[in-house]
């Protein structure tokens, strides 16, 4: 965790914790609000989670403040944010999103949601209204994947948004199969082909429970808080060279950090990053509007290959990712640098550095990688 400031208003006695020079109340950590007759409390002490967890209440970030979450709730946002911090490399990447889609994709696509069940309320944000009601009876028409997110579309017009955070994961299993329930199964989808057909049960499982489930109308789709802005697909036509090369122009900031940037490219994490950095040999410290022409045509390339080499992969398997088969991904055993801090490079045998950028570590070959 990196708690680095922490504002205070003396007269509401409203914290809001701010991570750099970015305050990131909005949506998940909201705003740690003590009660005036209640003893202050040490900022840092409510930064870690360790206040008295009576007195914690969290509201939203408007001009009226409207209670998001119960007492015993804003304790266990704060203890999930804390272990959140410093884990974003194990949030699964869009090789590994694609994975659990191909592999639920003809269990889901034509079939119906015969019957949808919930076991909590929430998982990162709160299931959607009358979420089972607009569920049950939808047929799947089509699985997509945008980025980091699978997309649902139903007969019924809306669209069904999911992504699987830290470690969540689904597996199927035959309708006839009694499957024992575990702790962390959270959502469980009953699906079926018609009346007398096939019926599988696909179990949303997710310990850390920054996972989340949405849902939005067609037309609401592009424009709502999870798409919008959102960059091209890399592994889609829109991804041309000239695009990526378009979309670097001007930018000061380091091609790591512009590549990392969702509205660059759409689903890159800080692995694959590393990856394409490499292997176009292209330095993470480059200010990315260097990097046009022969550079950004190498990047481009790069970034198209690796992903697909690792989405025929099967994916990543760090921590605590796994497809909807159960069987982890192989992809890590053929990282040239991610991880790899003091190897020696495959192609010129010098040493692999680790840096630090915006918080995120990144491997790199000094003599390779200009």
């Amino acid at each position: 965790m990196d708690y680095k400031t922490l504002s205070h208003s003396t007269r509401e006695c409203k914290y809001h914790v701010v991570f750099g020079s970015k305050c990131r109340t909005k949506h998940l950590y909201g705003a740690i609000t003590f009660e005036p007759s209640v003893q202050p409390v040490r900022p840092f002490a409510i930064a870690m989670g360790i206040a008295d967890k009576r007195t914690v209440s969290v509201f939203d970030h408007g001009s009226s403040p409207t209670r998001l979450y119960t007492i015993s709730a804003a304790w266990a946002l704060m203890q999930r944010a804390a272990v959140f911090r410093g884990n974003e490399d194990k949030l699964p990447e869009l090789p590994e999103v694609e994975t659990v889609r191909r592999g639920l994709a003809p269990v889901m696509e034509g079939w119906r949601f015969a019957r949808v069940t919930t076991r909590r309320k929430d998982l990162r944000f709160p299931l959607p209204a009358r979420f089972r009601a607009r569920l049950e009876g939808a047929m799947l028409e089509r699985l997509d994947r945008r980025g980091k997110y699978m997309i649902c579309a139903l007969d019924t017009g809306e669209h069904l948004i999911m992504h699987l955070g830290m470690s969540g994961r689904f597996t199927i299993h035959s309708g006839q199969t009694d499957v024992a329930s575990e702790k962390h199964d959270h959502v469980v989808f009953e699906m079926n082909q018609g009346a007398n057909g096939d019926r599988v049960k696909i179990i949303y499982n997710d310990a850390r429970r920054f996972g989340f489930m949405d849902l939005a109308e067609q037309d609401a789709l592009e424009s709502s808080r999870h798409f919008k802005g959102m960059g091209p697909e890399p592994m889609s036509n829109l991804f041309s060279a000239p695009v990526f090369a378009e979309a670097l122009r001007g930018k000061t900031a380091p091609i790591k950090a512009a590549l990392l940037d969702q509205r660059v490219v759409a689903g890159l994490g800080n692995i694959y990053v590393c990856e394409a950095l490499y292997r176009a040999g292209v330095s993470p410290r480059r200010k990315a509007a260097t990097t046009a022409g022969k550079r950004s045509n190498r990047l481009h390339r790069a970034i198209v290959d690796v992903l697909r080499d690792a989405i025929e992969a099967g994916g990543s398997s760090l921590k605590d990712f796994a497809n909807t088969s159960g069987e982890l991904g192989y992809f890590q055993h053929h990282f040239a640098v991610y991880g790899r801090e003091g190897e020696p490079c495959g192609q010129c045998g010098a040493t692999i550095e680790r840096i630090v950028q915006s918080g995120r570590s990144t491997f790199f070959c000094r003599r390779c990688q200009r």
